[in-house]
């Protein structure tokens, strides 16, 4: 449906794969409007399909791939893509953000989104391109790793999204892969399997409006010089990748240390990013719009590859006992090639390593023990072992058939990032209420005002639940613009983070948490904000010069907090409510530090006032009056009855056509 807005192409397509049709999904411009793009956009799809608790791995389960109105503009930071579905690792909404260059190449064949249900009877691809759709023969990419699936559908032109031998078997935490990026919570590379769905390939040369050229040309420079001069996105990000983090978090008690049982571990330097930066880095690389150039590469076995993020290094290293880093970047690399999450790969490792310390099952993998690791994944991925077939479910699913749920690290069901919230209360609160489960991020990192960034009272109660939402809620509306997550760092000023012991930091660290009444009028009435302050958040500024829509900061935030309710009542359609929303015993019950009675996270108290600020009842549930306010009207969360046309004459759907696919696969495995 044509838009009246930059930034978008006006489309959005629905893919059969069961029925091999295609049809225009009618997004109107009060969608764009009301949510934007990305996982907001996402999930204001996915309301239309959820009814009820369903199978993820069910045909019936939408897959929503979706752009946002800064990507493709060449804003900073700004190639990334979403992809939504019903997890199968969760059994909720769940959304995984990807670098790479396939959101670019879908937007630049015309579309800002493609829905995709429905089975093949055999496993296929799908190429987009402008005005042409293909559904051709993928039985010659079977049982290939997603390095060698990108390889062998050749082109370098294409943009490519790709699972590997994990999500053809079904593992509930199979990741998604553009070039070296991953789309990797949730388990989005297992509902791609299940609909023997092994890649999408889009390109395409629709070039995307902007509506006002001369300031948008203006804020993208003097953005991208903010970001280059700032210390976190343009000193330490470069210089040590996120892996800069491990080392405060070692010093703050937040390095997840033996499934969580310690924030410390004795040999941190050994898997620091100081480490990887000084015998293992071979240069620096990111994505194709981003001027931080955070990501590290690495040789493993003479190859160039991607390194290691400080969630593998965490979760690789001190939660399972190993110090041997060059172990971290073989396996790092191995379950990228697998299609492997790693946070719920390292997870589940860790807790069946727990599950054999404590004789609960004989799971063959123990603390410390790192010469059966590579194995082990690569059983996982094909679930070739019994053990392996097990653990290819997750955490929570070992819990159920053999106990330890009080020191399984989950979440909802999903495991744990390597931060320890008996730490970093804030990032505990935001484990347990986050919409997709024991994710960092949907959680709002609050770690990073609590000693990874600033340095506020990790331990107090004041303000940390409006300081979380406030988090979420800038983090849900950059994601929707089309910014990466890392762009929310540089929201704070550069003295903070450069100078940490000057009275102003201080005063900032010793106030910040009193703050917490003001800041809760900002989030339950963001529309008070009516100001723009472009030097430090220029994320609104950037929306407003692509689209042309109204946008300040209150009507950013208000994005946010729109989408983190939008979310919230599909999960409660799934069956989320209070109850879901907590953590494990260890965390809640037991003293990370024995002689300091506040590391534990005192989850009722800061959930109580969590959902008071967030507008929810005693129950979880969204007020009527919350709904209102973010115009999420009552009959959007009635199910839309099915109502996309299919398009007349606008796109040219092509089926397989066997004998020309034979030749490919011949040729594909004389290429092999």
């Amino acid at each position: 449906m044509a838009t009246k807005y930059g930034g978008y192409t006006g489309k959005v397509i629905k893919i059969d794969l069961t029925t091999q049709k295609v049809e225009e999904y009618p997004i109107n411009d009060r969608d764009r409007r009301l949510f934007l793009g990305g996982k907001v956009l996402a999930a204001r799809i996915i309301n239309d399909f959820v009814k009820g608790p369903m199978d993820p791995l069910s045909p019936e389960n939408p897959l929503v791939i979706t752009n946002c109105p800064l990507t493709g503009t060449m804003a900073p930071c700004s190639s990334r893509f979403n992809i939504s579905a019903i997890s199968p690792l969760t059994g909720i909404l769940t959304s995984s953000n990807c670098g790479g260059n396939f959101g670019m190449k879908l937007k630049s064949a015309g579309y800002d989104a493609a829905i995709i249900v429905g089975k093949s009877e055999k496993l296929t691809y799908v190429e987009i391109l402008e005005d042409q759709i293909s559904f051709k023969d993928a039985e010659f990419l079977k049982g290939k790793t997603t390095g060698e699936t990108q390889e062998l559908l050749g082109n370098k032109r294409l943009g490519k999204m790709v699972i590997g031998p994990a999500g053809e078997n079904l593992v509930r935490y199979a990741c998604v892969v553009s070039e070296e990026r991953a789309a990797g919570r949730g388990g989005m590379g297992a509902v791609m399997g299940s609909k023997n769905l092994k890649a999408v390939v889009a390109d395409g040369k629709f070039k995307i409006p902007i509506y006002n050229t001369d300031k948008f040309a203006k804020l993208r420079k003097s953005w991208t010089q903010y970001l280059t001069k700032h210390p976190i996105t343009g000193e330490q990000l470069p210089r040590l990748g996120t892996a800069a983090l491990l080392a405060s978090m070692q010093q703050k008690h937040i390095l997840a240390t033996k499934n969580f049982s310690a924030g410390q571990f004795d040999e941190f330097r050994s898997i620091s990013g100081e480490e990887l930066a000084e015998k293992h880095l071979v240069k620096n690389k990111g994505c194709i719009t981003c001027p931080i150039q955070c990501g590290r590469v690495c040789e493993v076995d003479g190859k160039q590859v991607k390194g290691p993020e400080v969630e593998a290094l965490g979760l690789l290293g001190a939660n399972i006992m190993n110090s041997d880093l060059e172990s971290i970047i073989k396996w790092n690399y191995e379950l990228d090639e697998l299609g492997m999450d790693v946070i719920s790969a390292a997870g589940t490792l860790a807790f069946a390593m727990e599950l054999n310390e404590k004789g609960m099952w004989n799971s063959g993998v123990e603390f410390g023990k790192i010469d059966n690791i590579s194995q082990v994944f690569h059983d996982i991925a094909h679930r070739s072992t019994q053990e392996a077939d097990q653990m290819a479910n997750g955490s929570r699913f070992l819990s159920q058939k053999y106990g330890g749920e009080e020191f399984c690290m989950n979440a909802k069901g999903m495991e744990f990032a390597a931060y320890e919230p008996r730490g970093a209360i804030g990032q505990g609160l935001g484990y347990a209420v986050g919409n997709r489960g024991g994710c960092h991020l949907n959680a709002g990192y609050m770690v990073v005002l609590e000693g990874l960034g600033l340095t506020i009272n990790p331990y107090t109660t004041h303000g940390k639940a409006q300081l979380s939402i406030f988090l979420q809620n800038v983090m849900e509306a950059a994601s929707a613009g089309g910014s990466c997550l890392f762009t929310t760092y540089a929201v704070f000023p550069g003295f903070l983070y450069s100078k940490p012991n000057s009275f102003v930091t201080r005063l900032v660290n010793k106030v910040f948490p009193y703050l917490g009444p003001v800041i809760g009028l900002v989030n339950r009435w963001p529309g008070l904000l009516q100001v723009n302050i472009s030097a430090m958040v220029p994320h609104a500024a950037m929306i407003k010069y692509a689209t042309g829509m109204r946008m300040n900061i209150g009507e950013f935030l208000k994005f946010g907090s729109r989408g983190f309710n939008l979310e919230r009542s599909i999960n409660a359609r799934l069956g989320i409510d209070s109850k879901d929303d907590k953590l494990p015993k260890r965390l809640v019950e037991d003293l990370q530090i024995p002689d300091n009675p506040k590391s534990r996270v005192p989850l009722e108290k800061l959930r109580k006032q969590f959902y008071r600020a967030r507008g929810w009842d005693k129950n979880g549930s969204i007020k009527k009056r919350t709904l209102k306010y973010y115009r999420i009207r009552e009959k959007d969360l009635d199910v839309i009855a099915e109502r996309p046309l299919e398009i007349q004459g606008e796109i040219k759907v092509i089926p397989p056509k066997p004998k020309k696919e034979k030749k490919v696969k011949e040729k594909a495995k004389k290429e092999v």
